[in-house]
C-alpha cells in the first residue's frame, strides 16, 4: 500500500464515521446555488419593503468584498493550521505583522513588494507560533495570545524609528503607499449599473451583486479569491493535503504510516501565517493605502470565527467572511438605515425558522423563534433608525449570533489543539 493510500485510510477512518443519529447530507452545487438565489430574493424583498435601496447596490457589494477579503484570508490561514491540528489564536498578531511589514516595504519599493514582505512578516509570526507549539509543546492558546501581544509591541517599537523618520509618516502611521491597479470590465459594469438602478425585484439585486464583482476590483482581491478554491484543491484533492489533514485527525496513526507529523504541522502553520500576513498587507495597501496603529481592529479573531462558522471548510469559511464583510459594509454605507433594514430581515428569517421548527415538532424552539420574531417586527415598525452605538456594534453582534446558531453542527479536526510528541505512539 502506498503512503497516499495509507494516509487516505487514516483520514477516512477519522473523518467519515457517521455521527450518532445520522450525518448531514452533502450539499451539491445546484442546492448551493438555489440557497444563494433564495437568500438574494429575501434581500430583494427586504429592500423593497424598507426602501433601503443601497442594500444590494454595486457599491455595497464592492465595499463588502473589500472588507471581507482580509477576514477571509485570516480565516483561510486558521483553516490551514487547524486542519493540521494547531489552534491559531495568533492570527491577529500575524495580521498586525503583515500590515506593518507590508506598509514598510510598500511605501519604499512599491505595492507588490509590500505584499510579498507582508507575507514574510506573517510567516515570521507563524514560525514563532510553530516553534512554540510544535517543537516545545506550549499550549496553543497561550502561544497565540502571547504572539498577539508581542506583535503589537514589536510594531509600535519599529514604527518609532522607521515611519516616524519618514516624510509623511509618524510613530503611528506610515507614509502613503502607491495603490495596486484596479480593474473594471468595460461595458458590462455600466450595463449592470443601469439594470440595478431600475429597482426591479431580484433582477436589480442580482445585477448589483454581479456589478460589485466586476467594478473597481483590485488585482490583489482577485488573487485572494482564487486562494479559496486553491486551498480546497490542495487539502482535499492531493496526497500532500491528505497527509496534512491526517496530522490534525490522528497524528499517532499518521506517524505510524510514515508521515513526518512535525514537518506537516510546520508547513501548515507557516502557510497560515503567510495568509494572515497577506490579509494584513491587503488592509494596509488596498483598503486604506496607509499603515495605521490598530488597523486590524480584531479582524484576525473575526476570521477565526468565520472559519469556525464554515466548519473548517474553505467554502463555508468564505461565506462566513462574506457575511461579516457585508455587515461591516452596512455600517459604513447608509449606516443606521441599512442596519435598521436588517431587523426586518432577521424577523423574516425567524418566521421561516418558526415554520421549520413546527414542521420538525420542536415546539420549544418554535416558541422562542416566535417571541424574538415578534420583538424584531415591533422594533422595526416602531422605529425609523437605530442608535449609532448599535450600528457600530453590528459586525461583532453578527459574529456572536452566527457562532451561537452554528455551534450545533460544528465538527473540528479530532486532534486539533492536542499536544503531540514525536514517537509517542510507540
Amino acid at each position: 500500500m502506498s503512503d497516499i493510500e495509507s494516509t487516505s485510510t487514516v483520514t477516512a477512518a477519522a473523518t467519515t464515521a457517521p455521527a450518532k443519529g445520522g450525518g448531514h447530507r452533502k450539499l451539491t452545487l445546484p442546492v448551493i446555488l438555489l440557497i444563494i438565489a433564495a437568500g438574494l430574493a429575501l434581500f430583494s424583498l427586504v429592500r423593497m419593503i424598507s426602501g433601503a435601496d443601497d442594500l444590494t447596490s454595486t457599491g455595497q457589494v464592492s465595499g463588502a468584498l473589500q472588507l471581507a477579503v482580509p477576514i477571509g484570508l485570516a480565516g483561510l490561514g486558521g483553516l490551514w493550521a487547524e486542519r493540521a491540528g494547531v489552534i491559531n489564536i495568533g492570527l491577529e498578531g500575524m495580521m498586525i505583522l503583515g500590515t506593518w511589514f507590508g506598509a514598510w516595504a510598500g511605501y519604499q519599493w512599491g505595492p507588490w513588494t509590500g505584499v510579498a514582505i507582508g507575507i514574510v512578516g506573517g510567516v515570521l509570526g507563524g514560525l514563532l507560533h510553530a516553534v512554540m507549539t510544535v517543537t516545545f509543546n506550549v499550549n496553543h492558546i497561550v502561544s497565540g495570545v502571547a504572539l498577539n501581544i508581542l506583535a503589537v509591541g514589536a510594531t509600535q517599537y519599529l514604527s518609532n524609528f522607521t515611519f516616524a523618520e519618514a516624510p509623511g509618516g509618524s510613530s503611528k502611521q506610515s507614509p502613503r503607499i502607491e495603490p495596486i491597479y484596479r480593474i473594471t470590465v468595460p461595458g458590462l459594469s455600466d450595463w449592470l449599473a443601469d439594470l440595478q438602478a431600475k429597482g426591479w425585484f431580484f433582477i436589480s439585486d442580482l445585477a448589483g451583486v454581479l456589478g460589485g464583482l466586476v467594478t473597481n476590483l483590485s488585482l490583489l482581491t482577485v488573487v485572494a479569491l482564487l486562494l479559496v478554491p486553491a486551498t480546497w484543491w490542495i487539502l482535499w484533492r492531493t496526497g500532500f493535503g491528505l497527509r496534512l489533514r491526517s496530522c490534525g485527525e490522528n497524528p499517532v496513526a499518521a506517524e505510524s504510516l510514515g508521515v513526518n507529523v512535525y514537518k506537516y504541522k510546520y508547513i501548515a502553520v507557516l502557510v497560515s501565517g503567510g495568509l494572515a500576513g497577506l490579509g494584513g498587507a491587503f488592509l494596509a495597501i488596498v483598503s486604506t493605502g496607509i499603515y495605521q496603529e490598530g488597523q486590524t481592529g480584531g479582524r484576525g479573531y473575526i476570521g477565526l470565527a468565520a472559519m469556525i462558522f464554515g466548519n473548517w471548510m474553505p467554502g463555508g469559511m468564505a461565506l462566513g467572511a462574506g457575511l461579516f464583510g457585508f455587515t461591516d459594509s452596512l455600517k459604513l454605507r447608509g449606516g443606521a438605515e441599512n442596519v435598521h433594514a436588517m431587523l426586518l430581515l432577521l424577523a423574516i428569517l425567524l418566521v421561516l425558522a418558526l415554520v421549520w421548527m413546527l414542521y420538525k415538532k420542536k415546539y420549544t424552539a418554535a416558541v422562542v423563534s416566535a417571541v424574538f420574531a415578534a420583538v424584531l417586527f415591533v422594533w422595526y415598525f416602531a422605529t425609523e433608525a437605530l442608535p449609532s452605538q448599535f450600528v457600530d456594534a453590528a459586525p461583532y453582534v453578527t459574529t456572536l449570533l452566527v457562532l451561537a446558531l452554528s455551534a450545533q453542527r460544528l465538527r473540528m479536526p479530532k486532534a486539533n489543539g492536542m499536544l503531540y510528541r514525536k514517537g509517542q505512539g510507540k
